[in-house]
């Protein structure tokens, strides 16, 4: 059974470009556009993966990343942002993401990114 990833970010190309990398790689996919209806989408479809942008309208990315984390401990979130300053990483690391991933997307790090995030959870999900 493939994994399914929920991918979260305002923008619809970022989504598109993100679905057709990991349809590619064999994963399911759900998308959110924003961190409410994330949050929704994660407690519906009990994804393995999300994939979390930060700079979205309505609520923070790092918002929406504390609040799965209070809904699920385990969830297993990987932020994708085009923001590379190191406090905002610092700030993502201590929130609970197991990665982070640059954008423009390409797939050699995305699916790196995922298998490993996954892999990283793996032990978790056997209890």
């Amino acid at each position: 059974m493939s994994a399914k990833i929920l991918i979260v970010d305002d923008s619809a190309l970022s989504r598109r470009t993100l679905r057709r990398i990991l349809e590619t790689a064999g994963y399911d996919v759900v998308e959110a556009d924003d961190g409410m209806t994330a949050l929704e989408v994660y407690f519906l479809e009990k994804p393995n993966l999300v994939l979390l942008d930060l700079v979205m309208k309505g609520m923070y990315g790092l918002d929406v990343l504390v609040k799965l984390r209070e809904m699920d401990p385990n969830a297993l979130v990987v932020v994708a942002s085009a923001d590379v300053q190191s406090s905002t990483r610092k700030m993502v690391d201590e929130a609970g993401a197991l990665a982070f991933i640059n954008k423009p997307f390409t797939s050699e790090p995305v699916i790196a990114a995922v298998e490993a995030a996954l892999a990283e959870g793996a032990p978790s999900e056997t209890n």
